[in-house]
């Protein structure tokens, strides 16, 4: 899984050369014909694997698909039949009658990361954040070529993606909605102040929403829960997914429009907290905390063994801790606490609190935590 242009067919392309296979693009109207019947086409290639592309497209597919899978299980064929490639998450795959549970592993591609393009070079870690991590945008000619191929992916994704996928939504108000978002970067989703400024319910916020998080464009960062009885801020912060798109939807160009625009801070966290995740480990769940008194920790990661670390993410190179960033860590009892900053060096702060660079901290988790 993975949004569109990211790369999946690129690697799935490689797996037909390298096996027996045979790949299915379901936005070509042949290839959809073909899987009209999918227990005939499957018996008359069965001995290849079959790969699907935007299978979302087709979610019905799946019902059909269990009783080919379950057919091959009894016979110990356990894996390698089909190869899925979806733009759009677990949750909006699963709408269908039949998720194949328990027959279907799941794997998203994220973006090009730090450690894959930049690790310490803080000029290609600049234009990484810049440009996002989509090959096409990063590795265009210049940053104009970057920012209109950035363009024409969000129009295509709008007039032609969406529709395909979702509602029937205006192409204008869900970019507004979408624009909204990358303007308030980070920020604790306010429902009902989106639903004035759109003229719409905030029901109709939540179903946009729900959208553009099922397509894998938008990351709702749930607030981490305790049982220390202070009052807590309960609603989830977001973030478009991707820096570029975010700098796209506000028409930033360069490096140096990026540093004098407001949403810098922003959109430097939402980047970091990307990267991070593009490396985590199966199970670790992400988090903010913030309490109504101003204790802040920016990014809580919780791994499937109850480990907890503490994250606290600055841009500038000479990182300085709030009082309430300690105070948080009081309440979240943190087995590590971290600042990640522009610099590449790492040094203790105090307290059990280690500044790194991000490229670290991303190898510190594939470390410790990958299986």
């Amino acid at each position: 899984m993975g949004p569109r242009q990211i790369g999946k067919t690129t690697i799935a392309l490689d797996v037909v050369d390298a096996t027996p296979a045979l790949y299915l693009d379901l936005e070509s109207r042949l290839d959809l014909e073909k899987v009209r019947d999918i227990r005939a086409f499957y018996e008359a290639n069965k001995n290849r694997l079959i790969v699907l592309d935007e299978v979302q497209r087709i979610p019905e597919l799946f019902t059909e698909l269990r009783g080919i899978i379950d057919q091959e299980r009894r016979s110990g064929n356990r894996s390698g039949l089909f190869l899925f490639l979806g733009s759009a998450s677990i949750d909006l795959l699963q709408q269908s009658s039949e998720s194949l549970a328990g027959r279907i592993s799941y794997l998203e591609l994220y973006p090009v990361d730090v450690i894959e393009y930049a690790s310490e070079d803080f000029q290609q870690v600049n234009t990484l954040w810049l440009r996002g991590g989509f090959p096409e945008s990063l590795l265009a000619a210049s940053d104009r070529d970057s920012l209109e191929w950035r363009q024409d992916f969000i129009r295509t994704y709008l007039e032609r993606d969406i529709p395909q996928l979702g509602p029937r939504i205006p192409a204008t108000t869900l970019e507004r909605f979408w624009t909204m978002l990358a303007h308030n970067q980070g920020g604790v989703l306010n429902a009902s102040h989106l639903a004035r400024n759109l003229d719409v319910s905030g029901v109709t916020i939540s179903r946009y929403l729900d959208l553009m998080v099922d397509l894998l464009l938008v990351r709702r960062l749930q607030p981490w829960a305790s049982n220390a009885g202070k009052r807590l801020v309960r609603s989830p912060k977001i973030y478009v997914r991707d820096s570029g798109i975010t700098h796209a939807l506000m028409g930033i160009e360069t490096f140096n429009n990026l540093l004098a625009h407001p949403v810098v801070g922003g959109s430097w966290e939402g980047f970091v907290i990307e990267n991070i995740m593009s490396v985590a480990p199966a199970r670790m769940q992400p988090y903010f905390y913030r309490s109504a008194g101003g204790a802040e920790v920016d990014l809580v990661l919780e791994f499937a063994n109850g480990t907890k670390w503490a994250i606290e993410i600055k841009r500038n190179s000479a990182p300085h801790l709030s009082k309430g960033f300690h105070i948080a860590c009081e309440d979240i009892q943190p087995d590590r606490k971290f600042v990640i900053y522009s610099g590449k060096d790492a040094f203790p702060m105090g307290d059990g609190v280690m500044a790194t660079s991000l490229a670290s901290m991303m190898q510190e988790v594939m470390n410790r935590f990958s299986p």
